[in-house]
């Protein structure tokens, strides 16, 4: 299995719109990428290790597929419309990384 995360940076500048990208962008992908997604999870950034500094991000949500042919197969259909919603929860594009879920 892997997990898809997508992180969206905190910064002084940055603006997201955390109802929009739970209650719209999120609900979007989950019907645009149908039986493929395996999971869904959002982190909230709340604070980092240094008492009073934010958390490094924002927000990373983390979607779970069987394999990365199965994330790039439904995902990638839709990747031009999932990027055009950014402009409307955010003014930083979300970084990705794939990784392989190792569990213990």
């Amino acid at each position: 299995m892997i997990k898809v995360s997508v992180m969206y940076p905190n910064g002084k500048d940055v603006k997201f719109n955390t109802e929009y990208y739970k209650t719209k962008h999120l609900p979007m992908i989950v019907d645009a990428l149908g039986s493929a997604l395996k999971g869904l999870e959002l982190d909230l950034g709340i604070a980092s290790r240094v008492p009073g500094e934010p958390a490094p991000y924002v927000a990373i949500a983390h979607l779970k597929f069987d394999d990365i042919a199965s994330f790039k197969a439904s995902f990638g259909p839709h990747s031009e419309n999932f990027a055009a919603d950014v402009k409307n929860y955010s003014n930083v594009q979300g970084k990705l990384q794939i990784s392989e879920l190792v569990t213990f």
